[in-house]
């Protein structure tokens, strides 16, 4: 599964993306785990992450499927 990593997240984890493998009926609480054991940094910004499966608002209780795509938002600022 394909982590899309913006902003904060991106500098918490040094990558602007990862690949994560989660097992079949996983959920984003699992990538989000298995993206932790990967990228120890980010743990501590996702608290404050909203996420997107596949473009659409997600909660880690969502299920995920193979193929699709998760995007880690942190909170933007700007003028």
């Amino acid at each position: 599964m394909r982590v899309r990593l913006f902003a904060g997240a991106r500098a918490a984890a040094g990558t602007p993306q990862a690949d994560v493998e989660v097992p079949a009926g996983a959920t984003l609480a699992d990538v989000l785990d298995a993206l932790v054991v990967q990228h120890g940094g980010v743990a501590r910004v996702l608290p404050a992450c909203s996420f997107l499966l596949d473009g659409v608002s997600a909660k880690p209780a969502s299920e995920v499927g193979a193929g699709r795509t998760v995007d880690v938002l942190p909170p933007f600022s700007g003028g």
